[in-house]
């Protein structure tokens, strides 16, 4: 009878397992979770003490049946330590074999604690292991039953001659302390030996996925932002092996599959830091490029149409502050004023100064024609429209990018609501501006009239050129 894949709501609960306790550890418990699933090894790179043995003691309670192995590697580390002792009873027949039952090609799960400092003879037979899953025992090879290895370093390494092992870890994670608005909570963490299940995931729903995830699709949209990051990082003077785009690919349709989707999409580039970052350091930049020159889930600013409101405010200001065409209020009006004034202090006199005040501040003011203001009202109706129409288009990308992502499993929270807060930060910037024009609109709809002015279309606010 064939298994079936692992439901979604089992592999949660099996990451809430893995993040139990493990503050700011969720992009991490995720990643080593699903590079295990894709039959993929990971590289977690940071300082000590930041819960990287403790990640993989957890993954290995993830596999059901999976043994687990553990070792911290030193330049004085020797192959018995890794691979197990000689056969003494072997040796007597002229044969070279190990014993290698509890050692690491026994086991599903291991944890390799500074693997780059291991020594060439320790290197060379981990790369077999690693890559074909097969170990050289004496004078044959044999399969092992390693599902993933989980390998810390503090750094990435520099020696040319470690660039082969290196590119075995599909997924490299960097993994730093909490930060400080965690520290808080990091200190108030109760002592506990960890979280564990009886849950694990089967060597059968494994084969299982990995059956699935051969009949996931590479959508047109996915192969497009490959291309596009290949090229991109092409320019940056870095590149990815074609091996690595190969276990890329199998390890997105893992994703898939084990999501319930037919298709890899191209929000599945999203484990493009971790895959295509040659070093800790460019993972910020392949992650910004991707969210915004090709998900296009960061904040929006606007700046052309900010511009333009603003020109048109501007503008109002100059039309609401410009002088009348000749001074209409004349002597008369200034000596109306100042008897207002005398009058001051009763409650005719003080009418009569409101009333005096508010007439001539009409009459200094200039006056405009029906026309002019039409035209005005007209222009920033224009530009509201526009505006609404950028507003529009902003909450269907935000309202489809929020609907693609309820279904997924793997990417981090605190990932997915970065970019939904970046497109409502935008909306509320395109917002903001539709209420200023609105304002603006009415006060060019306020400016005083008079059927005398010059019925002349006004020329149009001049703007910056628009961005494309």
């Amino acid at each position: 009878m064939n298994a079936s894949l692992p439901s979604p709501e089992r592999l949660r609960r099996l990451l809430a397992t893995l993040e139990s306790g493990l503050l700011e550890r969720e992009a991490a418990a995720r990643l080593v979770l699903l590079a295990a699933l894709a039959g993929e090894h990971v590289l977690l790179i940071g300082p000590p003490g930041t819960a990287k043995s403790e990640l993989a003691r957890r993954l290995h309670r993830a596999f059901a049946g999976a043994r687990y192995f553990e070792r911290l590697l030193t330049r004085f580390s020797t192959p018995e330590e890794l691979f197990g002792p000689l056969s003494l009873k072997a040796l007597e027949d002229d044969r070279y074999e190990r014993l290698t039952d509890g050692f690491l090609p026994t086991a599903g799960i291991a944890f390799l604690d500074e693997v780059f400092k291991a020594n060439s003879a320790i290197l060379n037979a981990l790369l077999t292991l690693l890559n074909e899953r097969e170990f050289d025992n004496g004078s044959g090879r044999l399969g092992v039953p390693l599902v993933s290895v989980v390998a810390a370093s503090n750094e990435v390494p520099v020696d040319e001659a470690l660039h082969a092992f290196f590119d075995r870890f599909l997924v490299r994670v960097p993994v730093a302390p909490v930060s400080d608005e965690a520290f808080g909570a990091l200190l108030a963490l109760p002592r506990a030996a960890g979280p564990s299940g009886n849950d694990g995931i089967e060597t059968s729903e494994r084969e299982a996925i990995a059956a699935a995830a051969t009949g996931i699709a590479l959508g047109a949209d996915a192969l497009d932002a490959c291309t596009a990051l290949r090229r991109w990082l092409a320019a940056q003077g870095a590149s990815v092996s074609d091996r690595r785009w190969r276990q890329w690919i199998g390890l997105m349709r893992t994703a898939a599959a084990t999501e319930g989707r037919a298709t890899v999409d191209a929000i599945d580039l999203w484990l493009a830091p971790y895959v295509a970052s040659p070093s800790p350091e460019w993972a910020p930049r392949i992650a910004q490029w991707f969210e915004a020159e090709w998900l296009q889930a960061v904040h929006q600013p606007a700046e052309w149409l900010t511009r333009a409101v603003e020109a048109f405010e501007k503008q109002l200001e100059i039309e609401e502050s410009a002088p009348p065409e000749d001074d209409a209020a004349g002597d008369g009006g200034a000596g109306k004023l100042a008897l207002a004034r005398a009058l001051g202090g009763t409650d005719e006199g003080d009418a009569m100064l409101r009333i005096v005040s508010e007439r001539l501040e009409a009459s200094f003011r200039r006056h405009f024609s029906p026309v002019h203001v039409s035209a005005r009202v007209a222009q920033v109706e224009e530009l509201l429209v526009r505006t609404a129409a950028a507003r529009d288009e902003s909450a269907a990308a935000a309202g489809a990018l929020k609907a693609a992502l309820t279904s997924r499993l793997w990417l981090p929270p605190a990932l997915a609501a970065r970019w939904l807060a970046a497109h409502a930060k935008t909306l509320q910037t395109l917002d903001d501006l539709m209420a200023r024009l609105r304002l603006t609109r009415g006060g060019f709809a306020a400016l005083p009239l008079s059927a005398q002015a010059p019925a002349e279309v006004p020329p149009p606010v001049e703007l910056a050129a628009e961005e494309r």
